[in-house]
């Protein structure tokens, strides 16, 4: 607080009369290379009022024409003449854009606080902080970007050591994914109602903080003793119709993986929330815990607001765009993982093959989101344990279109990985080769028809692939079909 008035007082010292404002406006006019560093922060309200005019004129002619107009062009058109300054030392110039910078901080700072003295009064305190926010990062551009041909070891070894990947926790999702999920990724599980959104972000949540990892998981509709129940079942394995009959076993079991894990902290949001109130939340859980948020669930995007008020629920498309870009903005801010989800429309329930068409608010979600996985499930796949997710969407790897099953605990309501399972490994290995036999013995004739006429067997690659290709093994029919596959071959 001490610093903060000190810089106050400092900025207060500051002559920023008439004569000053006007030199800023001479300099810059005099050195593209300085005005094209300082024309993000160039606002024209920032100006003496009777300065705007000009500063307006120079603004709206780079912005048309792409090029500065010179100081006779601007004498022409005003009363106030300005002077040229096109003579001075080139270190005169790393003066004003210091001394611009902190004039355009200032000002920004000036109306952010006028503003909102006025939203104050009437009660909108949400915009308030994003607005001071704002105005406190004022800067000039600085950043150049990255020199491609300037170290590229030191440039791929900062972005290894920087990357920030962390696990999924499920082997098999990790493989498509390239090693996990990046920070600074915005991640959404679609899915249809009833399809288990909520139980992929509460396996998450407990992956990663089991894995050491500090857990923040928001919910917009359970309670947070009703989650941490979930979680309590998820965590010890003990059956959920167990947790009650068996709390002693239960907080036995919980005190001792506390020892090894990270922090997991379960937090009720309000319905219609939004990212303010989230941030709001996170910043005074960083400073109570003292340690930085790794990853983030939010449960889930569509019951969020955006930070305007002014946009109607009704109108989905404007507001899940709002809502995610603002997640997105949070979670490359905080430089953690986000993984929240989203409903898939109707058209959804019957497919067994995820597109874009099938969120729910359109496409706005998808193209801010960095990774998008649909979740598909049936009461057949849920009786047998399986779940099964496809790839809509992903920025940092090949796995668009690509499926993942996954085995379910109805129990424990445990999502597990699959990858350790000797059945699914050997029909991971073998159902490409078992698929391709298939349709070599459908031969077909000149006149189109088929020479074997055999029942048509199901694409075992596509859909319940885990469930139809288990049943057969259990049958015996998948080693009755190869056997008929082999004696074709040989005739």
């Amino acid at each position: 607080m001490a610093d903060y008035n000190n810089n106050m007082t400092q900025h207060q010292a500051k002559n920023y009369s008439f004569d000053v404002q006007k030199l800023y406006i001479e300099m810059l006019l005099a050195d593209a290379e300085s005005f094209a560093r300082a024309q993000n922060i160039f606002n024209p309200k920032s100006f003496d009022r009777k300065l705007q005019p000009i500063a307006k004129f120079v603004k709206d002619y780079m912005d048309e024409y792409k090029v500065m107009p010179d100081v006779e062009q601007v004498n022409a058109k005003h009363d106030i003449k300005l002077k040229s300054a096109k003579d001075l030392d080139p270190s005169h110039f790393n003066w004003l854009l210091d001394e611009f910078e902190t004039f355009s901080r200032h000002k920004a700072l000036e109306q952010a606080i006028l503003q909102s003295a006025d939203m104050l009064e009437k009660g909108d305190y949400g915009p308030v902080e994003d607005m001071v926010k704002e105005a406190v990062q004022v800067g000039l551009t600085r950043d150049l970007g990255t020199d491609y041909f300037e170290d590229p070891k030191g440039r791929l070894e900062a972005l290894k050591a920087n990357n920030g990947q962390i696990s999924t926790g499920w082997q098999n999702l990790d493989k498509k994914l390239f090693g996990g999920f990046n920070r600074g990724e915005l991640n959404i599980f679609a899915g249809g109602s009833g399809a288990g959104k909520s139980l992929f972000l509460q396996n998450l949540a407990v992956n990663w903080a089991l894995a050491g990892l500090n857990v923040c998981y928001i919910s917009f509709e359970l309670s947070e003793q009703l989650t941490a129940m979930r979680l309590d079942a998820m965590m010890t394995n003990i059956p959920t119709r167990k947790v009650f009959p068996e709390i002693e076993n239960v907080e036995m079991k919980v005190k001792m993986l506390k020892k090894k894990a990270g922090n997991l902290q379960i937090k009720y949001l309000p319905s219609g929330s939004n990212v303010l109130d989230v941030r709001t939340y996170l910043k005074e859980l960083e400073l109570k815990n003292k340690k930085k948020v790794d990853c983030i669930l939010i449960d889930y995007l569509d019951l969020m607001m955006p930070k305007s008020k002014r946009i109607s629920p009704a109108d989905l498309f404007i507001k899940d765009k709002y809502v995610s870009e603002e997640l997105r903005n949070l979670v490359v801010e905080k430089q953690c993982v986000l993984a929240t989800a989203s409903q898939l429309n109707r058209a959804s329930v019957e497919e067994i093959e995820f597109d874009h068409s099938h969120i729910s608010g359109g496409l706005s979600k998808i193209q801010t989101a960095d990774n998008v996985i649909g979740i598909f499930t049936s009461r057949a796949m849920k009786e047998r344990g399986r779940y099964q997710i496809q790839f809509m969407k992903t920025r940092s790897s090949s796995g668009v279109g690509q499926k993942v099953d996954l085995e379910f605990d109805v129990d424990s309501l445990r999502i597990r990985d699959l990858a350790d399972d000797p059945e699914y490994k050997q029909f991971d290995k073998q159902r490409s080769t078992i698929y391709d036999n298939l349709k070599k013995t459908s031969k077909v004739t000149g006149s189109g028809t088929p020479t074997d006429a055999r029942p048509e067997v199901p694409d075992p690659t596509k859909g319940d692939t885990i469930g139809k290709v288990k049943a057969t093994v259990e049958g015996g029919k998948l080693r009755q079909l190869l056997n008929e596959l082999h004696s074709d071959e040989e005739q």
